[in-house]
């Protein structure tokens, strides 16, 4: 278990992470989401102790990461892909981190097959692709069987067949009793991934709950209805006190019923539908709505190249 108290960190006058307190529980997957810029990997080097706190406290299991005798066993982490010596084989690099840390050297080969890279061990990091210097990453989080994993972006580079072996191992992970926390930006992914979710923005908390309440809280449900009788539809609908909205694609939108229930007002009164189906914003509709005031950073979309202009001193290559 991961348990943040008030944990805060300015770098000057800025203050990237902002009182933070939440708690990361064992035996579920926890998505921690933000903005760029909100703090989130600042947020993980302190608990790894990489960041020294400005304010607060970080334990895991109860302590402070600088307290365990075995940080290996007690949490792995994937803050950065690419933090390896190139010229070193995956295994050597795998080894030394086990040697290090008093990790059997059989350990080793279990993490390689785990991850899918027992067939090129011995070549060096350096020649890997990026899918597969993450799976090396991971490979080392798992190295000490630790009880607590940390993964940061852990599906960037991985194909489909990766990125579905990744969920499952984090699924898995979890279902063991084991605490996961995984940071990362494809929504789709977490949606499908994560039991739970913290939700940062511009350092401060600003949702700690689980994956189906945060949509339901951060997203518009409704009833969408289709129907050869609509003008019929509409009027029954009036009757029985329920405002529908007419959609641009010709169906009708109901708020704060549910599907069953306007089914059987249709049948009492003998109304064909040809769609009668709940919709509800995606992990991404949700998220976008909830940190809208939050985000640093703003693109700005149809805004003009400057083309170069023959008349100005431009003198080409």
């Amino acid at each position: 278990m991961i348990e943040l108290e008030g944990l805060t960190k300015r770098y000057g006058e800025k203050v990237a992470v902002n009182n933070l307190t939440f708690t990361v529980r064992p035996g579920i997957v926890t998505g921690f989401l933000g903005p760029n810029g909100a703090g989130k990997s600042t947020t993980m080097r302190m608990m790894l102790g990489l960041d020294r706190p400005t304010a607060g406290d970080v334990r895991i299991d109860g302590r402070h990461y600088e307290q365990l005798k075995d940080p290996f066993r007690y949490i792995g982490a994937l803050l950065d892909a690419k933090a390896m010596h190139g010229g070193r084989s995956a295994f050597n690099h795998l080894l030394c981190l086990a040697q290090s840390n008093g990790i059997p050297r059989s350990r080793v080969h279990e993490v390689l097959d785990t991850v899918g890279l027992t067939s090129v061990a011995r070549k060096k990091a350096k020649g890997f692709s990026l899918g597969m210097g993450q799976r090396l990453g991971i490979a080392g989080a798992l190295l000490g069987d630790p009880r607590i994993l940390m993964f940061d972006e852990p599906v960037n580079g991985l194909d489909p067949e990766g990125i579905h072996w990744i969920r499952n191992l984090m699924k898995s992970l979890a279902a063991q009793g084991r605490t996961v926390f995984v940071s990362s930006h494809l929504m789709s992914e977490m949606a499908l991934t994560a039991d739970h979710l913290v939700v940062i923005g511009q350092g401060r908390l600003l949702a700690d709950t689980s994956m189906a309440d945060f949509i339901a809280r951060n997203s518009r449900s409704y009833v969408r209805i289709r129907s050869p009788h609509r003008e019929r539809l509409l009027d029954v609908l009036h009757g029985a006190g329920i405002t529908a909205v007419q959609a641009g694609d010709g169906a009708l939108e109901v708020d704060g019923w549910k599907p069953e229930s306007i089914g059987e007002l249709a049948a009492q009164h003998q109304i064909v539908l040809h769609e009668l189906s709940p919709q509800q914003a995606s992990l991404e509709e949700a998220f976008m709505q909830l940190t809208a005031e939050s985000v640093e950073y703003h693109a700005h979309a149809g805004t003009p190249l400057t083309q170069p202009q023959w008349g100005d001193g431009w003198k080409g290559n």
